[in-house]
Formats: C-alpha cells, structure tokens, sequence
C-alpha cells in the first residue's frame, strides 16, 4: 500500500469520523474518538474542519460528567447529491441528501440492442431529471452528481475506455454528459464494482479496515475489491475485472471478445446460454433478461427440475469463481449483490455455503465470510453519490478517502 503521508492520516481519520457519523446519526467527540479509536485531539480537530466547511453540525447537548458536550450530526441543509447506476437495460437516478439519505429515485428502460452513447446519455439526462422532479429539487441544489458506467472508466478524464457489452472504446462520455445533464457541477464518472465498493466501506456494518471483496452479480459480473480498508483501483482503474477472468479453457464466447470467461457462464446471458444447452426448447430461453431471470424464480419456487439444473450449473461455475477469489486474496468477506443475486439469493446462497469449501484453501476458508451486501436500495447509486460527497469534500480542500 505504500508509505502513508500525513495527508493520507488525515484523510483516513476524516472517512473514519464520517463513516461514524454517517452510521450513528448523532455523536459527540468522545462518543466519536471511543468508536474510532482516534485520540481526542484527532478528532476535535477533525470536527472543526468539517464543522468550519458546513458539513456538520451542533445538533444538540449529550449527556457527560462535568464539562458539557456537543452532539453532533451531518448537515441538514437542503444541499443534494445525486447517484446514477447505468446498466445494460437501465439507467437509474437516486436523489440523496448530504448524510446519504435516500430520497426519491427514477429509472429509465435502456434498449440492450442499442448501444449508441447518445441513446444512453438521453436515458441517463431523463432518470436524473424524473428523480429530481420526484425529490422536489431543483437542480441548482445538486451539489455532486456520480454515474457509473459499465466497463473499464477512467474518473479522471471522464472517458469510457472500454465497455465490453456496449463495445465502446475511448468514448469521452463526460464530456457529452455534462451539457444535456444541465447541472452546475461536474460528472464523476466510476465503475460500478467501484462505487459498491465504496458504498460497503461507507455504510456496511462490518469492520472499516478489513480486506473484503464485492462480488455483484447482473448482465455482466465484476469484483470490487477494498484491502485493509482501501480501494483497490490497480494501475489503470481496471482492477477487479473478476468476470472477465477464464473459467473454462476454450468456452463459451464473452462478449469482451475472449473465451470461457466467468461472465459468460455466471451472467444472466450465460445462464440463457445454459439453460439452451439444457433444455433447447425451453419458452424461457428466448425471454429477456428481466422475465427470464422471473421464470427462473418461479421455477424455483415450483420446485421445477430444469430449472434447478440450470441453478445447480451456475452455482458450481460461480462456486469456482469465488474459491478463486478466496485463494487469490484471502478477504475477511464476500458480499455478494446485484439484481440477479438479488432475485435468486434464497435459492443461490445455500447452495454456495455447500459449493464453496471444496474450491478453497481451508485456512483462508475458515476467516472468509461469504453473505448478501446490505447498504441500502441500490449500492451503485448510493457508492456514487458517496464519490460526489467526495466531489463535495475536495473542494472544501477536506478529502476524507483516497479511492
């Protein structure tokens, strides 16, 4: 992880203030130092900053021998921030407020069989502004605004370098973005497995510091990984491209142009492809994502044998894929999300729990956790607007993360 500068320190005591605030509601500083474990000093100091900047506020007296002490909370006041996750087959917008409430949201369709950049930003320009209008705020209250796209992205510049599903290769989205989106304040573009990532760092329960790695499982399937409590980016942003790893020597097309990739059994078009070779001429086959991944549940729930045959094949290709994960990084935790796991989670989860110990090292085994990602509605919107909160911090000169 290299050598900590003072400012990393800082920004490592801020995120852990903030991260309690965020998890408490209320506080005081000793209630803030106990929880932390930071000295009193830090975080005194640590609290005029973000008092001073507006970020936080005296919300009341706490209860204390002697000397009365302050309760504290994050801002109230009516400055927005905006989290958008863009899919294959939509784009949605969530509306949050400065202590990452979530207010209103609003989706848009995306057509899967087109992937040009103006259809997609004309479906990102009307979820913004439909979950705006539902959360009653006007858009010069937005004071950040995050949006993920699919793929390799590098925030720095704004450009999609590369999203598999889309085939897009160096597209400038940021650029294109700002102008139709109309806001007063600049786009940070993210990954997706990114911002869940952050958002398990930010608002999960468990432990701020451990090594943990977000599995999310949709379309497509991606790995966000956090060590010792970091983000892990790799050289180019691109780390955690866990889908796009080979799980079968010569397999099945991906659509990132290589074979036998995890997506393209694990991914909801893998499963369609499996559940093909099952059984060619099953109705579900030709369904679209959203319906097929339905007709599966309901074929769970009638206990119907094509249908189990089709999870226990997915089970055993993901059980692989994650004994990999184990071996590889020897986490705290695999969290697992994503609106397919999400819609198969009673059925996917046990079968794990049997799958799992016979693809990993049993002394990295016996420390991994492997459960649901609970931080909320939509960990992507929520992970995004976590970086606009960043947006909003770095121009206050306060970051409270590197990420």
């Amino acid at each position: 992880m290299g050598t900590r500068s003072a400012s990393d320190i800082r920004s490592e005591s801020r995120f852990a203030v903030l991260r309690q605030l965020l998890s408490s509601g209320t506080a005081t500083r000793q209630d803030l130092a106990v929880a932390t474990t930071l000295s009193t000093a830090t975080v005194a100091n640590v609290v005029a900053e973000l008092l001073d900047a507006g970020l936080v506020h005296v919300v009341g007296k706490g209860a204390s021998v002697g000397r009365p002490s302050s309760k504290l909370a994050i801002s109230d006041e009516p400055l927005r921030l905006v989290g958008v996750d863009i899919a294959e087959t939509y784009a949605t917008a969530a509306i949050y407020s400065l202590s990452l409430e979530h207010l209103a949201e609003h989706s848009e369709p995306l057509d899967d069989t087109d992937n040009q950049p103006r259809t997609v930003i004309a479906g990102v320009v009307a979820a913004v502004h439909g979950a705006l209008a539902r959360a009653g705020v006007h858009p010069d209250a937005v004071a950040g605004i995050g949006i993920s796209v699919p793929g390799q992205v590098m925030p720095s510049t704004g450009v999609s370098v590369f999203a598999p599903n889309w085939d897009w290769h160096q597209v400038n989205l940021r650029d294109q973005l700002e102008p139709e989106l109309g806001l007063s304040v600049g786009v940070h573009l993210d990954n997706p497995l990114k911002a869940v990532t952050v958002a398990a760092l930010w608002l999960d329960n468990g432990p701020s510091t451990d090594t943990m790695v977000v599995v999310n499982l949709g379309t497509g399937v991606g790995a966000g990984i956090a060590i010792n409590g970091r983000l892990v980016r790799g050289t180019c942003n691109n780390a955690g491209e866990w889908g796009h790893t080979t799980l079968v020597q010569d397999g099945r097309p991906c659509r990132c142009g290589r074979r036998g990739c995890v997506e393209a059994y694990v991914g909801v078009p893998g499963m369609q492809a499996t559940l093909a070779e099952l059984a060619p001429d099953h109705p579900a086959v030709a369904l679209h994502q959203d319906a097929f991944i339905a007709a599966v549940a309901a074929g769970l729930e009638a206990d119907d044998p094509t249908m189990m045959a089709l999870l226990d094949r997915t089970c055993a290709s993901l059980a692989y894929g994650l004994g990999d994960v184990v071996n590889l990084l020897n986490p705290d935790r695999i969290l697992l999300c994503g609106w397919m796991f999400s819609a198969l989670q009673t059925w996917i989860m046990p079968r794990l729990t049997e799958l799992v110990p016979a693809q990993a090292l049993e002394a990295s085994l016996d420390v991994v956790s492997i459960q649901p990602l609970e931080v909320g509605r939509n960990p992507v919107t929520a992970g995004m607007a976590i970086f606009a909160l960043e947006d909003v911090l770095a121009r206050h000169g306060l970051p409270s993360r590197l990420v």
